[in-house]
């Protein structure tokens, strides 16, 4: 056994007493994988895989970057114990609970107003302010949101939730939803378009019906999304016993479907909310780590794609740092641990995957990036603009390159003209696959939860994704803010029950 590395965590046994209880961690190599190894004065000690290649995880820490303190970023709710002192990065995507309502009953699911007893959904009034909370925070007014729940297409009220999100002033809004209406009617789909929803964050658990219980349902939806030209994101929560074994068919589904479907966010099952006191064999049994993802994605395309296409979230952190530079204003820092989650890009060239690792050098690229974003002086910008055009090629093998592929005009038009949206052609042709993997209390490190990029908006300030979810301060929040089923019943006319599904099954 060596230690790579101190952190501090929190005792997993104390937590399903009802208590966080920080505590000194270590981060573990141990035949040829990394584990977080952790150990309470009342409960003993605890182990869980962090990574099962040592190199992988070698090569990926090396990107780590801490980026501006982000002050808004609330390190202590109500009477829990502040496990950190300052948070490390601003809101890279901001999430907003629009209810905890749902038409299905998935047992993964972080939240359900009928396990809950109770229906928590705030007003417009309430939507509006927290809107604006996550616009004003410092250092930087979050840009991008996602609309999430529960199920958000529940409420009926969606659309102008979104109409508002706009007038607020959030460049980018994502519905996170399982399908299910979108599925329904073309012209629901063609209202989230007219109200300039740039991305549906769709459940996506598999190909089969055994794997995904909705898969059809997914597929009309998608249709549907086709016909009005909104893209889509597949969203796979990957259980071990249960769908990783089709992480790579969700892949070729994808690149099926490339037209509509920009990208995959694979999302390793986390064990919080409901899943919370699970017994450890059967979670050790269910644990995915980005390396059991990988080596699905292997086995499936037979070494196209492989883990060393893929890289870390702040292997890109140079590239907003150049256009920082050049336009003169401040740019979202992907400041992300670099364990919160990793990316590649695939192109499709006469039915062969080609990830942009093959063709592009993409560690030269960046370098080059980060060493010409460190000019100063006069002429800055058209020097910069000049030594692109001179050397951007040298870091493109196009013979291996899809036909028709042109690094220097992409970049040309990005660097030079200074915007992300010179890229949506780069983007358009090819398919992203990401990975999240959220935290829970029996693998988190609290040196990942400092520099956490996705937070939620709440009526108690902004909260990292996984202390909102991962160590259940989002049920303590709902609580407060929640009335009880009868309540809203009486308050609405309407039965919580009739919310779920007749039609498929509910989990």
């Amino acid at each position: 056994m060596k230690e790579l590395e101190k952190t501090s965590s929190v005792c997993p046994a104390c937590f399903q007493e009802g208590k966080i209880q920080k505590i000194d961690a270590k981060i573990i190599e141990q035949d040829g994988k990394v584990y977080i190894s952790k150990e309470c004065k009342e409960h003993g000690s605890f182990k869980d895989i962090y990574f099962s290649d040592a190199d992988l995880y070698k090569k990926w820490m090396k990107y780590k970057v801490t980026g501006n303190p982000a002050p808004d970023v609330k390190t202590k709710i109500f009477d829990e114990p502040a496990l950190y002192d300052e948070h490390k990065s601003q809101s890279v995507l901001t999430n907003l609970l629009l209810t905890n309502r749902c038409n299905l009953r998935c047992s993964y699911c972080f939240m359900n107003a009928g396990a809950a007893g109770k229906v928590y959904e705030p007003t417009l009034d309430q939507i509006r302010d927290l809107m604006i909370q996550a616009r004003n925070e410092r250092p930087m007014g979050s840009k991008a949101l996602q609309l999430t729940g529960g199920e958000p297409t529940i409420r009926d009220d969606l659309i102008d939730i979104i109409n508002m999100a706009k007038e607020v002033g959030f460049s980018h809004v994502q519905v996170n939803t399982n399908g299910l209406r979108l599925a329904d009617s073309a012209e629901y789909c063609k209202q989230l378009k007219e109200a300039k929803v740039n991305t549906i964050y769709m459940s996506f658990d598999g190909v089969t019906k055994e794997t995904n219980p909705w898969i059809e349902q997914n597929k009309k939806a998608i249709e549907n999304l086709r016909k009005i030209g909104l893209k889509i994101v597949l969203v796979p929560v990957l259980i071990g016993d249960k769908n990783l074994h089709e992480a790579g068919k969700i892949v070729r589904f994808a690149l099926d479907n490339m037209d509509i479907i920009r990208g995959i966010n694979f999302q390793p099952v986390s064990f919080c909310g409901r899943i919370t006191k699970i017994k450890d064999e059967k979670r050790e049994k269910q644990r995915v780590d980005y390396v059991k993802m990988m080596e699905s994605l292997e086995k499936e395309f037979d070494g196209q794609i492989s883990r060393d296409d893929f890289f870390p979230v702040p292997f890109v952190f140079p590239i907003s740092k150049l256009i920082e530079l050049l336009k003169g204003e401040t740019q979202v820092e992907f400041t992300a641990h670099p364990g919160c989650g990793g990316a590649t890009y695939i192109f499709m060239d006469d039915g062969k995957a080609i990830p942009v690792t093959r063709f592009i050098n993409v560690n030269g690229l960046l370098n080059f990036i980060e060493k010409e974003s460190k000019i100063k002086g006069p002429l800055k910008k058209l020097r910069i603009a000049s030594a692109f055009l001179k050397n951007i090629d040298n870091f493109v093998d196009y013979e291996k390159a899809p036909k028709g592929f042109n690094l220097k005009k992409l970049l040309k038009d990005a660097a030079i003209g200074g915007s992300y949206d010179s890229l949506r052609e780069f983007h358009y042709k090819s398919l992203f696959i990401g990975s999240m993997w959220f935290q829970d209390a029996f693998n988190l490190n609290v040196d990942r939860l400092e520099r956490c990029v996705i937070h939620y908006t709440t009526l108690e300030g902004i909260v990292p994704f996984c202390t909102y979810n991962g160590l259940g301060i989002g049920n303590k929040i709902r609580d407060k803010y929640s009335v009880s089923i009868k309540e809203w019943e009486k308050q609405t006319g309407k039965k919580i029950k009739d919310d779920l599904r007749k039609d498929v099954p509910l989990t």
